[in-house]
């Protein structure tokens, strides 16, 4: 069994290697295998199995099902950061004649197409590819099931028509597209449309029995891109990391950031777990953290990569079997572990190196009618936000014009303005046409309604 645990305490080691015991055990696993990464890189993988002897390492592959969407969908967010195409635009405009056109690719990035989930029948995953030999059969003869745009609806063939799209615009297969793109670039050699040695055999084990069968592995064919990769933990700790960094060569941290934004709305059921969808990438709010990543799951195989932005820390665990261990949930738990043993330690506060007095004069308390709020200027811009807890908290970066606009939340891309008397003392703050002052109704601001003359008053006593 390899470990890269330098830099992990031995009570949080232990803890990890507890929890894959007890998700192998419990699950019924044939071989569970799992991998952490804190700060960008491994810092721990552990393995458990049924075998006798040296158990799987990070370099043995295992299928990784829907987690290929979140490759796919790297893809298309590449075009579209290239000027290639827009998210906005319908599929018809590139990829014409599917029947599914009226679809926008962020809706097919986002599950909200309303296309079906699975691909007409026999079951697409337990079948060869050429089955389905043009993208009519894999989508059938109505494709949507709802009207587009209104819900979460997850969607096997709405990927394998993003795997069609990247195809036609890149004059290339899918595969020869992510391996000179992504996998290449992120050195992520272990990972494959096909499988290579060493690899894992995929097995269904008995519901009720001790009992192992071995499960078919089948070419996916035109689905590809929603299902077909092979992957290793050390691969997927890589590309973990730069789900949390971004990487120019592939995509800039702005957008892997968009890519882990929720773009669905959710269900009401989805409201209760917490849990959303971005582009191409499963969000969800778990034991008070907010996690992103992905499952997966073909016959024989699970698979899941879960990652905290706030912590730093991320998640792989690979299973060779159809059902068992619940590997998302495993996965969330071993990135509470480290990020609850060993907290992470933020960065030393450093001062700005410069200060621009214009800006720095809106520093401090300003009012939004009665509503207290504060202005601070920071390394990485300014933030405006209400003194109470929760509220409208919001970080603006500048326009390089006396402007800034809104990054997050209610005022995201909204504009903020300092507003200048003609002697270039500050008036006030507009944001959106809220008027923000420094004093509650400020008398002589341009509140809109106006501001009574005879200002704050008290309440005779009778």
């Amino acid at each position: 069994m390899t470990t890269w645990d330098e830099e992990l305490l031995p009570a949080t080691r232990r803890a990890l290697t507890h929890r894959i015991a007890v998700a192998q055990a419990e699950g019924r696993a044939p071989s569970l295998v799992a991998a952490v990464v804190r700060g960008g890189r491994a810092v721990w993988h552990g393995a458990r199995t049924s075998v006798d002897g040296h158990g799987p390492d990070e370099d043995v592959q295992y299928r990784i099902g829907s987690i290929t969407k979140t490759f796919t969908a790297v893809l298309v967010l590449r075009l579209r950061d290239e000027g290639v195409l827009d998210l906005n635009d319908p599929l018809e405009k590139h990829l014409p004649g599917t029947g599914a056109g009226e679809a926008t690719i962020a809706e097919l990035l986002a599950h909200t197409a309303g296309l079906a989930a699975e691909s007409p029948a026999p079951w697409w995953e337990r079948t060869p590819g050429s089955t389905r030999p043009e993208l009519s059969d894999v989508l059938g003869e109505k494709p949507r099931l709802h009207p587009a745009g209104r819900r979460h609806h997850y969607s096997n063939p709405g990927y394998t028509l993003l795997g069609s799209l990247v195809e036609e615009l890149r004059g290339a297969p899918w595969e020869q597209v992510l391996r000179a793109e992504v996998l290449q670039p992120l050195g992520l050699h272990r990972t494959s449309a096909q499988p290579e040695a060493p690899h894992a055999g995929g097995w269904a084990v008995h519901p009720w029995a001790d009992a192992l069968l071995p499960e078919p592995l089948e070419d996916l064919g035109l689905m590809a891109p929603a299902g077909q990769l092979w992957s290793t933990t050390g691969d997927l700790a890589r590309f973990a990391a730069f789900l949390v960094r971004g990487d120019d060569r592939v995509l800039s941290a702005e957008s892997v950031r968009e890519m882990r934004t929720p773009a669905a709305p959710a269900e009401p059921a989805d409201v209760v777990d917490g849990a959303t969808y971005g582009l191409g990438l499963q969000i969800q709010h778990r034991d008070g953290r907010l996690l992103a990543g992905h499952s997966g799951s073909l016959p024989g195989f699970l698979a899941a990569l879960t990652f905290s932005v706030a912590d730093d820390v991320a998640a792989v665990v690979l299973a060779n079997c159809t059902s068992g261990p619940a590997v998302g949930a495993v996965g969330a738990d071993l990135v509470r572990i480290v990020a609850e043993a060993e907290p992470r330690i933020p960065e030393p506060w450093r001062p700005l190196q410069e200060v621009d007095p214009s800006v720095l004069e809106l520093a401090g308390p300003w009012y939004w009618g009665t509503h207290p709020y504060v202005l601070r200027v920071l390394a990485d811009g300014i933030t405006l936000g209400p003194l109470a807890v929760g509220g409208r908290r919001t970080r603006f970066r500048p326009n390089g014009d006396g402007t800034w606009t809104g990054l997050e939340g209610y005022y995201a891309w909204e504009l903020l303005e300092a507003v200048r008397r003609p002697d270039g003392t500050v008036s006030h703050l507009d944001l959106g046409s809220f008027v923000f002052t420094r004093q509650p109704y400020e008398e002589g601001a341009p509140v809109p309604g106006g501001v009574d003359p005879e200002g704050w008053r008290g309440v005779a006593q009778p």
